[in-house]
């Protein structure tokens, strides 16, 4: 691995990169800086947001500029005002210790006088976005005849937002002997247009393969019915309780519905898209920055040029309809070597997207299960203990309460006061989740949907016996219903693993010191009038299996009086 100073970085700008953090170039920045810095050339750079781009073309603009010239000579397209921000705030940390250069960012929704003057003033670089840019060449405010260098950032951006005019007319106007940089995260049809009629000689510099989602990036998809596609969505983020994403929706309309019933739920969430000001628009961007926010809601238009570091997820909630917004979507998670998870929640109509989108990235979608209403309770309540141990004591400032409060909780013991801080913040989701009946995934094929009817029960984990029950959905069985028989039938508090409740059965799992007391405490009852018969699943399928079979174990049981009793196996 090289360093900053082997690509032939300046001393200046290696002290200014250090201290924000930069300890070796990326993969990127490995290519891109030593080429730029030699004589000056074309490239056309294919590499995921996130990868380093900024810093692989900042650090040789800022080191090829003359200070003393108090003129613009470098230009850098970007496709919106957050990224002209961004891009300009990295080339002035880039800079800090180079005395008198000057970064002037021009953008949209912003005066036009104020950043008129400054371009009066002087300045070295320009960061635009092509809107504005071209307001103030048709103002003849600004020349860009002395620019030798103009990148191109989120090119495929620019064009998929309409700028392709814009760009052809600003480039126009910049000199012809100058150097130009292409980045992009796809190689598009355009994009291979613009490379060809505005750079010469151009090197290509591909980090990864073309088109390719992000390394570090697992995709998943949730194939559902339409009415459960929001219901998906709750369940995938509350199984996530540290989840920090942004969740991607096609339309305006769809954004702000799906913000405000989040919200009304009690989600940690906001909404960006277009109809929102610019005002509004940076204070949820801003919150959504410093992780106030956990969940954005946002249209692809909106969130281009938001560029969060850290991010555990991105969800389309359904899939957009080109692969290179896709690409888009999921390369802003898993970035500078840490993984992250990209998943759409999709209906049947979308199986033929996921297939393009596979294609493209070169990648295949893994088939998500979606959390019981168990598992997710369960997760909850880990989430729990985990915060209540790092939550830090301040001694000090609670000492003088403490007496008060030991009085009025002196009538509990320490396990009842463990419960009831622990259900303080679990409640919620128990309450929410315990008679809801469990999402069914759609298959893309009948052939698909028998096999998800006819396999037989999985594997218990270990130190658990999975149990199968002869009541399903179809007789109005549920979470709430299991757990009241066993709370109100066993001696001793039962520890439950997984539970799956299928159409017809349903199975759930016991610690393995338990199974004989749950068997004993099923015998003899009954559910709406229907006899309850419970007994050890089978770990492997068995042929001739149908979807009306209750699957469970052949062995007999004995019953209270220890006479062997006919298994309660059979067809309905």
């Amino acid at each position: 691995m090289k360093t900053f100073e082997e690509l032939g970085v300046s001393e200046e700008i290696r002290r200014a990169i250090e201290e924000m953090g930069y300890a070796y170039p990326m993969p990127v920045q490995e290519e891109v800086i030593p080429y730029l810095l030699e004589n000056g050339h074309d490239i056309v750079a294919l590499a995921q947001t996130g990868t380093g781009k900024t810093a692989a073309f900042g650090l040789p603009l800022v080191q090829k500029t003359v200070v003393e010239d108090n003129y613009p000579q470098s230009l850098v397209l970007c496709p919106t005002r957050e990224l002209c921000l961004q891009i300009a705030g990295d080339l002035n940390d880039y800079s800090k210790y180079v005395d008198g250069l000057k970064v002037l960012p021009v953008y949209g929704g912003s005066s036009i006088e104020s950043q008129i003057r400054s371009l009066k003033k002087g300045v070295h670089i320009i960061v635009a976005t092509p809107g504005r840019l071209l307001d103030l060449m048709k103002r003849k405010t600004v020349s860009l005849s002395t620019v030798t260098n103009v990148v191109m950032d989120e090119a495929d951006e620019m064009l998929n937002m309409g700028f392709s005019e814009d760009i052809n007319a600003i480039l126009a106007d910049v000199p012809q002997e100058r150097n130009t940089l292409l980045f992009s995260a796809t190689m598009s049809d355009e994009i291979a247009k613009i490379a060809k009629n505005y750079l010469h000689d151009a090197k290509e510099i591909t980090i990864g393969r073309r088109n390719e989602g992000t390394a570090n990036v697992k995709h998943i998809v949730y194939m559902v019915h339409a009415k459960d596609k929001y219901e998906t969505l709750k369940r995938i983020v509350d199984y996530n309780p540290k989840i920090y994403g942004i969740i991607f929706c096609r339309t305006k309309i769809e954004t702000q519905e799906i913000a405000d019933k989040l919200m009304q739920e009690g989600y940690n969430a906001d909404s960006l898209h277009g109809d929102l000001s610019q005002a509004q628009r940076d204070l949820v961007m801003q919150k959504f920055r410093i992780r106030n926010l956990q969940l954005l809601v946002a249209t692809d238009v909106a969130a281009r040029g938001l560029d969060v570091d850290d991010l555990t997820h991105i969800i389309n909630y359904g899939l957009p309809d080109d692969t290179e917004s896709y690409t888009h979507r999921s390369g802003r998670t898993g970035r500078a070597g840490k993984t992250g998870t990209s998943i759409a929640i999709i209906n049947l109509k979308e199986k033929n997207k996921v297939k393009a989108i596979e294609k493209a990235i070169g990648k295949q979608f893994e088939k998500g299960e979606i959390p019981t209403a168990w598992q997710i309770c369960k997760k909850q309540l880990f989430k729990v203990i985990d915060d209540l141990e790092k939550v830090k004591v301040n001694e000090e400032e609670i000492n003088e309460f403490m007496p008060e409060i030991y009085r009025k909780l002196d009538w509990l013991d320490k396990e009842d006061l463990i419960k009831r801080v622990v259900s303080h913040e679990f409640n919620r989701f128990f309450e929410y989740y315990r008679d809801r009946d469990e999402i069914e995934t759609v298959s893309d094929s009948k052939k698909g949907r028998d096999r998800e009817e006819k396999k037989g029960p999985r594997k218990a984990e270990a130190g658990y016996t999975r149990m199968h029950i002869n009541l399903g959905k179809i007789d109005h069985f549920n979470l709430r219903g299991l757990m009241a028989m066993l709370n109100d039938n066993t001696r001793r508090r039962v520890d439950v693993g997984r539970v799956d409740l299928m159409k017809k059965f349903s199975f759930f799992e016991v610690e393995e010191k338990e199974t004989e007391n749950v068997l004993k405490a099923f015998r003899g009852l009954t559910w709406n009038g229907r006899k309850v018969v419970v007994e050890v699943a089978q770990e492997e399928p068995q042929d001739g299996f149908a979807d009306d079979v209750d699957y469970g174990s052949r062995k007999k049981h004995r019953d209270r009086s220890g006479r062997p009793g006919r298994s309660s196996r059979r067809r309905r």
